[in-house]
C-alpha cells in the first residue's frame, strides 16, 4: 500500500482515538458528579454514563488505539520513509510521547473499570485535570511531527511546560467560576 494512504489512515485513527480519550474522561467527570445527585437521579445518571462509557470505550477508543498502532508499525517498519524516520532523534522523542499516551490510555482503562464497578476514587476536579494530560500529549506529538528537526528541543520543552501551566491556570479559574455560580444557585 502506498505510504501516503497508510499515513492518512494512521492519522484518521489517531483522531478517533483522541476523540475517544477526550470524551471518555468527560464521561468520568459526569459520572462522578452524579454521585452528588438525589438517589433516584444518581442511579439513572450513573447507569446511563456506564452504558455510554462502555460503548465509547470498546466501540471507538480501544479499536482506534489498536488500529493506530497497526498503521504506525506498518508505516515505520514496512516503508522506506518510515525506516529512515526511525533513525531521526525527533522520532525517538515522539515515540516516547506515544508510549506515554498508551500509558495514559491504560490508566483511563483502570478508571473506566473502577467506575463500571461503582468505585469512585477521584474527584471531578482531579478528573478534569487528568483530561488535560491527553491535550498536552497531543500538542507534544503534533509539534514534533510537524516541526521535526526544525525546533530547538529546549524551546520545545519550555513551550510545552508553559502550555501546561496555562492549562492548569485555566482549570483553576474555571473551578472558581463554577463554585461561584453554584453558590448563586444554592
Amino acid at each position: 500500500m502506498d505510504y501516503f494512504y497508510l499515513k492518512a489512515l494512521h492519522i484518521i485513527f489517531v483522531v478517533t482515538w483522541f476523540a475517544g480519550l477526550f470524551y471518555i474522561v468527560r464521561l468520568f467527570v459526569y459520572h462522578v458528579e452524579a454521585e452528588g445527585e438525589e438517589e433516584n437521579a444518581k442511579v439513572v445518571l450513573q447507569k446511563q454514563y456506564k452504558l455510554m462509557s462502555k460503548r465509547l470505550w470498546y466501540g471507538i477508543t480501544w479499536p482506534s488505539a489498536i488500529i493506530t498502532a497497526i498503521f504506525a508499525f506498518w508505516l515505520l517498519f514496512g516503508t522506506e520513509v518510515g525506516k529512515s524516520y526511525l533513525l531521526s532523534p525527533w522520532m525517538h522523542i515522539k515515540l516516547t510521547f506515544v508510549v506515554a499516551l498508551y500509558v495514559y490510555h491504560f490508566l483511563c482503562h483502570r478508571i473506566f473499570v473502577q467506575l463500571q464497578n461503582n468505585q469512585i476514587k477521584y474527584s471531578s476536579f482531579k478528573l478534569r485535570i487528568w483530561n488535560e494530560v491527553a491535550t498536552v500529549l497531543l500538542f507534544a506529538i503534533v509539534f514534533l511531527v510537524v516541526l521535526k528537526n526544525n525546533i530547538g528541543w529546549v524551546w520545545g520543552v519550555v513551550g510545552l511546560l508553559l502550555f501546561s501551566v496555562l492549562l492548569m491556570m485555566g482549570i483553576k479559574i474555571y473551578k472558581k467560576k463554577r463554585e461561584k455560580t453554584q453558590e448563586k444557585i444554592d
